[in-house]
């Protein structure tokens, strides 16, 4: 929603909230100046909203005695999927927006029937969700320039230091963002590899907006890209590794990833490359479950000095 935009509505919720206000007062509230504050009162008169304008220095505006926007008219599912929306947002605890979500809670109360405003209130405080703690050194304030440049399909220059690897200059088309595991993403065509990739964001160093435009593939969903990628994982060794488990087992502790898992005689089959046995050697001692390291011998290696480590921890 554009700037202006939400300017008016803004414009109505404190007319709806303070009654008369002077044309000053709602310039500094709204950051504009008086003309632009008599454009957006044009604007919502007109959507077919009464204001009644008072002539003078500074003159004044309110809306017509006993106006009310008519209460929003919510189904009971509708009413569940708006709050658990909002408790979800909640717990990203993404910079800057706890004051927008406290504040969007009471606009919806304001204008609900007073039934389904019990219901919402009832499970603001009675439901809680807990998603994955977002990671600390995440650069939340690059979400911001990202979703501008998916939205307007603008390229992105960004700085991106893959794990143990030096920063690099890419050329990015992002098509798409995703939270998942305490992370961010943004997928989209890298130039400099010329394909489809996924970067994460607290590898992102720098971004700058370019004027460089793409289309965006329809129907371009990151969270499947990813889903998909894991298969293809960029990396000089391929991985090899039997899960000695079952499907269910295996989704309970692994997600969406447990999807690229092919079943064998003896349990599930991992296929995958990787760039660094020592993250890989990590996340498979954190499985509530065997497997059996087929290849690389590097894999054996890494998850041997993980174990080393483990032991000499527990001897202390």
């Amino acid at each position: 929603m554009s700037g202006p935009t939400i300017r008016v509505l803004s414009l109505l919720e404190l007319l709806q909230s303070h009654g008369r206000l002077s044309g000053t007062e709602l310039a500094s509230r709204l950051g504009v100046d008086k003309r632009t504050v008599r454009r957006y009162i044009q604007v919502l008169e007109g959507l077919g909203i009464p204001v009644t304008t008072e002539q003078g220095c500074d003159g004044g505006y309110m809306l017509v005695a006993g106006f009310k926007l008519p209460p929003m008219m919510f189904t009971n599912d509708e009413t569940l999927a708006l709050s658990l929306g909002l408790l979800a947002a909640k717990n990203l605890r993404l910079a800057d927006t706890a004051a927008a979500i406290s504040s969007i809670q009471a606009k919806l109360e304001r204008v609900m029937p007073a039934r389904l405003k019990s219901r919402a209130r009832a499970i603001a405080d009675t439901i809680n969700i807990m998603l994955p703690e977002v990671a600390p050194d995440t650069p939340q304030q690059q979400l911001e320039p990202l979703l501008v440049a998916v939205e307007q399909q603008r390229s992105v220059a960004i700085c991106y230091a893959a794990y143990q690897q030096p920063p690099v200059m890419r050329q990015v088309d992002p098509y798409g963002l995703l939270f998942r595991s305490g992370h961010w993403y943004v997928s989209g065509y890298c130039h400099l590899r010329m394909e489809l990739r996924t970067f994460r964001l607290d590898r992102l160093q720098h971004i700058n907006i370019l004027e460089t435009t793409f289309t965006r593939p329809e129907n371009f969903n990151s969270a499947e890209h990813f889903r998909h990628s894991l298969n293809a994982m960029p990396g000089n060794l391929d991985v090899q590794v039997l899960l000695h488990t079952d499907k269910n087992t295996a989704a309970q502790a692994m997600g969406s990833t447990a999807s690229m898992l092919k079943p064998q005689p003896e349990g599930l089959l991992l296929s995958t490359r990787t760039d660094s046995c020592h993250c890989l050697a990590l996340w498979l001692s954190q499985l509530p479950f065997d497997f059996s390291v087929i290849t690389p011998p590097e894999l054996k290696q890494a998850l041997n000095l993980q174990a080393k480590r483990l032991m000499d921890i527990a001897r202390r």
